[in-house]
């Protein structure tokens, strides 16, 4: 390691910062697992792709959504030794969704600073533990004065937003309902699938109204499963691979609380964030220099939301890539070629492993039958959570 001397004090210089493994569980409902279990099984796959062991980590990175999920308060603790924090400093962290990606950005942080060279990020979430359905988990979270007396539930609140952007941009449920069908059938080829399926638009337009215009195959199902990453000093990467994959920019957004004062038509947190790490990845036109995209899409309009706040489409202009192909996995512009949270389900933070490992995948060409048909240097993943509020971004590159 450098050390910069400044006026008598010394720096250390920060190091550059690559992914050499991944791993993740299948999500579903997984009643005979605990959550720790589930973070054993993404941790074994993730060191062995790395060809690591646990006694090379340094430091652990934890990534879970509520404690109400598992029914266990400070779950981190209850959690550390399935994630492999045992005996070594370990932390948690956690801002809603956005926490897929925010993890893997804690554990740049951890290694580009010189704290370790070698940093396990763990994601994990046991949804289905929630009685008597996930969503109670978020009872509390309303305002008291703004927003309770509504008696709110997110579908709902999501459904306002998306009836905003149709609206806005004259856009029609038929062009949003495309996502649905393209990444249920990208999922298809993903083994941890929890609801991949051939659907037709039609399928989409008449399955059950959840709070309309959302249907039920417009929205992700909560799933169970964990996801690990390990990230390493550049000396250390040389070691290990031929062919790592950096971490050129990191970047997050949080909007105000208040959504009842934003105009939900266009994600703001998500155009600060990504304007943030193409600061840092010296990225000026994201349509040109990026090659895949897994924006965060718990909803099929949320994908289309996402790419006009990342860049990649002018204002209510994201459903013509999808309706022209250039979204396909062998289009222009991929997105979301792992199946995505439509397809392969949404584990909160345990989304990692669609967003961050499927990047990373992608790039070391180890994506498999999801492998995009064309030659890949740049991705890009995002998150999004809490109320339409926070966004979070890693770009990655296979190039250096």
């Amino acid at each position: 390691m450098e050390v910069e001397v400044i006026k008598g004090l010394k720096f250390q210089k920060k190091q550059d910062v690559a992914i050499v493994g991944a791993g993740m569980t299948s999500f579903k409902r997984r009643l005979n697992e605990t959550g720790r279990e589930l973070n054993y099984y993404a941790v074994r796959q993730a060191l062995e792709e790395a060809g690591l062991t646990i006694d090379d980590v340094e430091i652990v990175v934890l990534g879970s959504a509520p404690d109400a999920f598992d029914g266990v308060h400070m779950k981190e603790e209850y959690l550390s030794d399935g994630a492999g924090g045992f005996d070594r400093p370990y932390m948690r962290y956690f801002v809603g969704g956005g926490t897929a990606v925010f993890a893997p950005i804690a554990g740049y942080f951890h290694v580009a600073s010189g704290l370790a060279d070698v940093c396990l990020v763990v994601c994990e979430e046991k949804m289905s533990s929630c009685h008597p359905h996930p969503q109670s988990a978020f009872k509390y979270i309303w305002d008291f004065f703004l927003d309770r007396p509504l008696k709110p539930n997110l579908i709902w609140i999501f459904a306002l937003e998306m009836r905003r952007y149709m609206h806005v941009n004259n856009v029609k449920h038929e062009d949003i309902a495309l996502v649905s069908v393209k990444n249920k059938a990208n999922a298809l080829d993903h083994p941890c699938s929890h609801v991949a399926e051939k659907i037709t638009v039609e399928d989409v337009l008449n399955s059950e109204p959840m709070a309309l215009p959302v249907r039920r195959l417009d929205v992700s199902p909560p799933s169970d499963g964990a996801a690990a990453l390990v990230m390493v000093a550049a000396h250390k990467a040389r070691h290990l691979t031929d062919e790592p994959v950096w971490v050129t920019g990191v970047g997050w957004s949080l909007d105000t609380t208040w959504w009842t004062n934003r105009d939900l038509y266009y994600p703001r947190y998500a155009a600060e964030s990504a304007k943030m790490a193409y600061k840092m990845a010296h990225i000026t036109d994201p349509r040109k220099q990026i090659d895949v995209v897994e924006p965060y899409d718990p909803f099929d309009y949320k994908e289309l939301h996402h790419l006009e706040g990342l860049g990649f489409a002018k204002k209510g202009e994201a459903p013509i890539l999808t309706k022209e192909g250039v979204t396909q996995r062998d289009g222009d512009l991929p997105v979301c070629p792992s199946g995505g949270l439509l397809g392969v389900g949404n584990p909160i933070s345990a989304a990692m492993g669609v967003k961050a490992c499927e990047i990373y995948w992608q790039l070391s060409y180890r994506a498999g039958k999801r492998q995009v048909a064309k030659e890949v240097s740049t991705g890009l993943c995002q998150a999004w959570g809490d109320l339409m509020q926070i966004s979070t971004v890693m770009i990655m590159s296979n190039k250096r």
